[in-house]
């Protein structure tokens, strides 16, 4: 009785019952694959994700020799080029969110550090702030970059501090997020890194939870599998990380801006977490305080983040980016 029914239908209906089976199957079938990768492949589905949010910033991932580094990085958006730097066992898709609200405005150019993410690294070399600042140079003229703003997070911060210093015909404005290589009160984080105990090496679930509640002022909702590939990334650094954080612990890497302050002459942004626990908001005095031929000084505080203000308050950072490039 269904046959003939179904055979007596007009032809428009048995067509829209074919595609509604066969995007049923469709539908069923990428269920099962993206379930399939996320339990077993995680790694893929995090790339894509990734892939998606620098779409979304209108982003184009490229590479370049420069010096010694094959240097990994995004490029995109039309307007004045900012530069942006990452902070310590991190990478350039940190600033993805930030950079989808740039990108209209701004011709961004975010690389992975030397050593970090995607770009090359050398374990017999050293990654300190100096020699990372001297790789930058490299990059700068790779791409043909003439003035620019530098804006750089927690270890980036440092880099883009020391290469302002030294190379201030490229840099016409800087600005720096909870940037490392100030002085600060001391807190936890100083007193068990001075110990040698670095909380950004993690092997488990538990510890990158740690590690996220040091530098977050919330818990991040990351699903789990993801933790996984995080965790799994981490574990194969170990020995880049350990490298690396041993030479900043260096009095001349933890000074390295605040040595150089008084060579600073083009516009300075400051800004800070509030609550940040790893930098200190006293370290946004002592940069005041420094600042003696700064053309410009602006700061700002933003509540409810801890470390990383571009990750916890992306629209407020980008705004405050923003104004600042704008102004000058």
């Amino acid at each position: 009785m269904s046959d003939t029914n179904a055979s007596t239908r007009p032809l428009w209906q048995r067509m829209l019952v074919r595609r509604l089976k066969f995007l049923a199957v469709v539908v069923a079938v990428l269920a099962v694959l993206l379930g399939g990768s996320y339990l077993f492949a995680p790694q893929w589905l995090y790339s894509a994700n990734i892939a998606r949010e620098a779409m979304a910033a209108h982003l184009e991932k490229r590479s370049v020799q420069a010096g010694d580094t094959r240097w990994s990085y995004y490029e995109g958006g039309q307007g004045p080029t900012i530069v942006l730097l990452h902070g310590f066992a991190d990478s350039k898709e940190v600033w993805l969110e930030v950079a989808r609200q740039l990108t209209p405005h701004f011709h961004l150019i975010i690389p992975d550090l030397p050593g970090w993410g995607e770009s090359s690294r050398d374990m017999n070399a050293s990654y300190n702030i100096d020699s990372q600042a001297a790789r930058l140079q490299t990059f700068v003229q790779a791409l043909g970059l003439g003035r620019f703003l530098l804006a750089g997070h927690s270890m980036g911060g440092a880099i883009a501090g020391v290469y302002a210093a030294e190379h201030p015909r490229h840099v016409g404005e800087l600005a720096l997020l909870d940037a490392f290589g100030l002085k600060f009160k001391q807190n936890a984080f100083v007193r068990e890194s001075l110990a040698g105990k670095d909380p950004f090496a993690f092997s488990s679930r538990a510890g990158f939870w740690r590690a996220t509640s040091l530098v977050s002022d919330t818990r991040p909702d990351i699903p789990g599998r993801f933790v996984d590939v995080l965790v799994a990334r981490n574990v194969e650094d170990h020995p880049f990380i350990a490298k690396v954080f041993n030479e900043l612990r260096e009095p001349s890497q933890y000074l390295s801006v605040q040595n150089r302050l008084g060579q600073l002459t083009m516009p300075v942004l400051g800004l800070w977490c509030k609550d940040d626990k790893v930098i200190d908001l006293s370290a946004l005095d002592s940069l005041r305080n420094g600042l003696t031929h700064a053309s410009a000084i602006s700061t700002s505080t933003l509540s409810g983040c801890g470390h990383m203000p571009e990750l916890e308050k992306p629209g407020e950072t980008a705004q405050i980016l923003t104004a600042f490039a704008l102004s000058h």
